[in-house]
């Protein structure tokens, strides 16, 4: 199904949030500039932190400043907040489905899923070390996001 409505209140969402879902945000307001972005982990590990540092350094070669971003972890009340909320991949999706309350507005979706060819999900590059190619996936999905919902 088609989602094309807009969508005013975005959360990207990864494990960590200090790679992914930061670069999401980041890069989702250079293209949605009158919405509401922001970012969350499902896990715990690393609230308050700065995105990574070799992820903030592929950010800010392409023009985007992830700096002033700091991680949280999603809750409850997240899923009332925001319209659309944008997993990073498919655990994510299915962290973010087990601890939605039945309650809960946002739509949930694949952060790739306007690619109409490509990944599911977009690699952790925490573990890849590929932080270049996670910034170009994620440009090329926000591009598309923005197609979609401006």
């Amino acid at each position: 199904m088609e989602y094309t409505s807009r969508a005013d209140n975005i959360l990207c969402v990864c494990l960590g949030n200090i790679c992914r879902s930061p670069t999401g945000e980041g890069i989702l307001r250079a293209v949605l500039p009158d919405a509401h972005i922001d970012s969350a982990g499902t896990s715990g590990w690393h609230i308050g932190d700065a995105p990574y540092g070799p992820m903030q350094d592929a950010a800010r070669a392409r023009g985007y400043d992830l700096g002033g971003q700091r991680a949280r972890q999603i809750n409850p009340e997240d899923f009332h907040r925001f319209d659309l909320v944008l997993a990073m991949d498919r655990n994510n999706l299915r962290d973010l489905q087990d601890i939605r309350p039945a309650s809960g507005t946002a739509r949930l979706e694949l952060f790739l899923s306007v690619l109409p060819e490509g990944p599911e999900d977009v690699p952790d590059p925490y573990y890849t070390r590929d932080f270049d190619a996670v910034v170009s996936l994620i440009e090329q999905a926000a591009q598309a996001w923005a197609v979609r919902l401006g």
